[in-house]
């Protein structure tokens, strides 16, 4: 895929050495993309804190259940994902696809969040201005690839970027390779 478009499940991978630390090496999970801008969350980033109590509401953490970095953009607030329950009701969430929700905090603070059978949450998320992300799109900053159903809730998040960019052959398999310190080549 070469541009983000409306379809469900799509992920940006940045190239290696972007020179923004922030978004070196990351996957980001799109979850809006409208003229008005976009908005997606760092899905490859987990942080060595644990989840705050006050996102703790019941429902079980993906492994692992660290709170992950999601972008540099309001990094004091969470955002919660949520991987959909198969024919559940669904109550204090937004459908994202058909295996991914975005749950309402006031749902979670108050405990009523139905339809998700493990979180992942996030701190801080990746934001776009009208038009931004598609000309970074166009400038090659970013591949827009379709994502897999596992690839937000993974147990292995570290070795995300390697891995997405591994399943897609070609050049961009190659890519995945590239040593972490250029000097190592």
């Amino acid at each position: 895929m070469n541009g983000i478009g409306s379809a469900n499940l799509q992920l940006l991978i940045s190239p290696p050495d972007t020179g923004d630390e922030n978004f070196d090496r990351t996957v980001i999970y799109v979850i809006d993309h409208s003229e008005a801008g976009a908005l997606g969350v760092v899905i490859n980033k987990p942080m060595q804190a644990t989840v705050p109590p006050q996102v703790m509401f019941g429902i079980p953490c993906a492994t692992p259940a660290v709170l992950f970095s999601g972008g540099p953009v309001s990094t004091g607030s969470f955002l919660v994902l949520g991987s959909r329950s198969v024919d559940s009701e669904l109550k204090g969430l937004r459908p994202l696809s058909s295996t991914v929700a975005l749950l309402s905090l006031e749902g979670v603070e108050d405990g009523k969040v139905l339809g998700v059978d493990r979180v992942r949450v996030f701190t801080g998320h990746a934001g776009w201005g009208p038009g931004q992300l598609d000309s970074e799109v166009e400038l090659g900053m970013w591949t827009v690839l379709d994502a897999q159903h596992d690839d937000v809730f993974c147990l292995e998040p570290d070795k995300l970027w390697r891995t997405v960019l591994s399943r897609q052959g070609g050049r961009l398999a190659a890519m995945a390779r590239f040593p972490a310190d250029p000097s190592w080549n």
